[in-house]
C-alpha cells in the first residue's frame, strides 16, 4: 500500500488504536498488581450510563460532557462497591460484577429509550466503537503530516486521545513513588503518611479518563481488553515494575497494530470477501498475546507453580 492510500485510510485509525491501548494499559498495570483487574472491566462498563446521561443533559457529544458524566458514573460505582462491601459479607469481585453489569444494563436501557442513536451513540457503537470510520480524508500522503490545512482536518478523536495519553503518563510520573509503594504494601504506605484511599481513588479516576476518551473511538470491547491483557501478559515476563510497564506498552501497541491490519486484510488473505471488526480483532490479538505469555513467559512458573 502506498503512502497516498495508507495515510488517509489507515494511519489515523492505527494511531487512535495505539493511543487508546496504551492509555488503558498504563493504569491497568496497577489494577492488575492490586488484584483489582475487575475494576478496569467495571469502569469500562459504567462509563456508558455516564456518557448517555451527559448527552441527555447537554444534548451534544461534547468531550467534556462525556468525560464529566463518565467520571461521575465511575465515582458512583466506586462508592457503591465500597458501601456494599462494608455493609455485607459479599466478596468484592462479586460486588463489582453486580455493580458494573447493573450500570451497563442501565446505560443500554437509556440508549434504547433516548434518541441518542441519531447522533451515532447506540449499543453497537458502545461495544465496537467506530475505529474503521476514523479516516483522514484530507490527507494526500506523507506530506500531509506537515500540511497545517490537512492537519486541521484530523479526526478529533486523535488529538483527544493523544492529550489523554500525555496527561495519564504525566500523572503516573508525578505520583510514581506513592503509587508504587501503596500498590505493593498499603500498610507501609500508611505508616509513611501516604493517603492510601486517595491514591486508590485517583487511580480509578485515571482509569476512568482512559476509558471515556477511548470509548467513543474504540468501544468497550477494546477498553476491557487493554486494561487487563497487556498488563497481565507483561506480569508474566518480568518481576520488575518498570520493565512490566514497558512490556505492557509493547503488547498494547502490537495488539492495536496487528489487530487493525488483520481485521482489514486477514479475511482477504484466506479467501473471504469482507473485513471483520477492528475492535474485536484487536481484543482477540491481545488475548492471544496473553495466552502465549502464559505458556512461554519466563515468569509463568512463579505464577502457576
Amino acid at each position: 500500500m502506498s503512502g497516498a492510500e495508507f495515510v488517509p485510510l489507515s494511519l489515523t485509525p492505527i494511531l487512535i488504536g495505539v493511543f487508546a491501548a496504551i492509555s488503558c494499559a498504563l493504569p491497568g498495570n496497577f489494577l492488575v498488581l492490586r488484584k483489582q483487574a475487575l475494576m478496569g472491566d467495571a469502569i469500562s462498563h459504567v462509563v456508558l450510563p455516564g456518557i448517555v446521561v451527559g448527552f441527555l443533559i447537554t444534548r451534544s457529544l461534547d468531550a467534556w460532557a462525556m468525560l464529566l458524566g463518565a467520571a461521575a458514573a465511575a465515582l458512583f460505582s466506586v462508592v457503591a462497591i465500597d458501601v456494599i462491601r462494608r455493609i455485607s459479607r459479599i466478596e468484592t469481585g462479586a460486588i463489582m460484577g453486580v455493580v458494573f453489569t447493573t450500570l451497563f444494563a442501565l446505560g443500554v436501557l437509556l440508549l434504547e429509550q433516548s434518541d441518542a442513536s441519531s447522533v451515532h451513540l447506540d449499543v453497537e457503537h458502545a461495544l465496537m466503537g467506530n475505529l474503521e470510520s476514523l479516516i483522514w480524508l484530507e490527507a494526500r500522503g506523507w506530506s500531509s503530516l506537515l500540511d497545517p490545512k490537512a492537519l486541521a482536518s484530523l479526526p478529533p478523536e486523535l488529538p483527544r486521545l493523544a492529550l489523554s495519553l500525555v496527561l495519564i503518563l504525566g500523572l503516573m510520573l508525578i505520583f510514581w513513588r506513592p503509587l508504587k509503594i501503596s500498590t505493593f504494601d498499603e500498610g507501609y504506605a500508611e505508616s509513611l503518611g501516604l493517603p492510601v484511599r486517595a491514591i486508590s481513588l485517583g487511580l480509578v479516576m485515571v482509569a476512568a479518563l482512559a476509558a471515556v476518551t477511548a470509548f467513543d473511538a474504540v468501544g468497550s470491547i477494546i477498553v476491557i481488553a487493554m486494561f487487563i491483557c497487556p498488563a497481565a501478559a507483561a506480569r508474566l515476563m518480568t518481576d520488575r515494575l518498570s520493565a512490566q510497564i514497558w512490556w505492557s506498552v509493547v503488547f498494547a501497541c502490537l495488539s492495536a497494530i496487528l489487530g487493525y491490519i488483520l481485521a482489514g486484510y486477514g479475511p482477504m488473505w484466506i479467501g473471504f470477501d469482507h473485513a471483520v471488526s477492528a475492535a474485536g480483532m484487536i481484543a482477540t490479538i491481545s488475548g492471544l498475546i496473553l495466552g502465549i505469555c502464559a505458556v512461554f513467559g519466563p515468569k509463568r512458573q512463579a505464577r502457576t507453580g
